[in-house]
């Protein structure tokens, strides 16, 4: 997931999903089997243990820059298989409540469906985007809401944006497609695998998004990011553990942190704010505020409700509905802990739709001012 990933619909679109698997399989029937948060430095590892046959894998992504890293070290050589998999890979219609997770809600202007993404293997490199359609929800609200004659001089967050990334790694090749359901959505997978078995593989996932009427700016600019991310990764991954190190100290709860116990109410007051943080925290660099419905992490939505058999796209009151009831909730508290550069995305929301605010003002009640509605 990335922050401001809005599709046609206003849609808050994951970005897809990746699948790693390791062959020989070194977790399977392993004496030891642990995936582990680690707080304080930001990064997960998933770690196993089978005779003398030891394996971890570290997830940690960039502060600075938006890419994901994979690094996996083992003890035996093994082959890695690495699959991007999306349930875009066809239009998709919404009916019904699903339209919950964009702008229409429950008023539809005839078909709404999500547009398929573009995805294709690029120079042994997995390539996906999303680029929308010149006709948004936006031109449906302008019309609805009677400010065609101001159109021209409206902030369009979905005009012209386009949004995905790449996923590649040091002597991996393409290695074809797989197809599958996962939970309730049918998927295609474009997998990527390393050349030979090694002790060590190193996997990116780099991630892009620009405003630009040609697909062929944004794929320019996922090609620099992509060679910019393998030089910097080094440096970047301490400067990354040092900002979480720094973030820790400013606000923190700990109760009886000498036996964590989750029958303890007290330790989990401690843990769950700690948690929050860090979801929170995640969204240090989005160009959106954090949403006050899960943030960046939603999953499937039948885990919730089994009758919302729907995307991991779907989320109730989704997309680039920021209802200011609720972001309150979310943001008010930062005065508190000192998080104020966590705050600048939701102040930066309001300064980027104020002169939307002032025209809705001039052109209903001619008079100065801004209307948020």
């Amino acid at each position: 997931a990335r922050s401001g990933t809005f599709d046609e619909n206003n849609s808050l679109l994951k970005l897809g999903r990746v699948r790693i698997s390791l062959s020989p399989n070194p977790f399977e029937n392993s004496t030891s089997f642990k995936q582990e948060l680690h707080l304080n430095d930001g990064y997960i590892t998933i770690s196993g243990a089978k005779n003398k046959h030891t394996t971890q894998v570290k997830l940690w992504v960039d502060i600075f820059h938006p890419v994901v890293h994979v690094e996996m070290n083992s003890s035996l050589p093994v082959v890695a298989t690495a699959t991007y998999e999306s349930w875009r890979h066809q239009d998709r219609l919404l009916k019904g409540k699903e339209n919950n997770q964009n702008s229409y809600k429950w008023a539809p202007q005839g078909e709404v469906k999500t547009v398929a993404d573009e995805i294709a293997f690029q120079q042994n490199a997995v390539q996906f985007y999303h680029q929308n359609k010149p006709f948004t929800v936006f031109d449906v609200t302008v019309k609805q809401q009677g400010m065609e004659a101001v159109k021209a001089q409206l902030f369009n967050p979905l005009k012209n944006l386009v949004f995905g990334g790449r996923m590649f790694g040091k002597n991996f090749v393409s290695a074809g497609n797989t197809q599958g359901k996962y939970v309730d959505t049918e998927y295609k997978g474009w997998s990527l695998k390393s050349k030979s078995a090694a002790k060590n593989h190193k996997l990116n996932v780099v991630l892009h998004t620009q405003y630009t009427p040609s697909a062929d700016d944004w794929k320019s600019g996922v090609q620099q990011a992509a060679v910019q991310a393998g030089e910097s990764q080094k440096q970047t991954a301490k400067k990354t553990q040092q900002w979480w190190n720094e973030y820790w100290k400013r606000s923190f709860i700990y109760i009886k942190t000498g036996s964590p116990t989750s029958d303890s109410t007290a330790w989990q007051v401690g843990r769950n704010y700690q948690l929050m943080r860090y979801m929170l925290g995640c969204n240090i660099s989005g160009t959106y505020p954090t949403k006050f419905n899960g943030g960046l992490f939603t999953y499937d939505p039948s885990f919730t409700d089994s009758t919302q058999k729907f995307t991991p796209d779907f989320r109730n009151w989704g997309g680039g509905t920021h209802t200011a009831q609720n972001q309150r909730l979310v943001y008010w508290p930062m005065l508190k802990s000192g998080d104020f550069d966590l705050m600048k995305p939701q102040f930066e929301f309001y300064r980027g739709i104020l002169k939307n605010a002032e025209l809705r003002s001039e052109f209903y009640w001619n008079h100065k001012g801004a209307s948020f509605t």
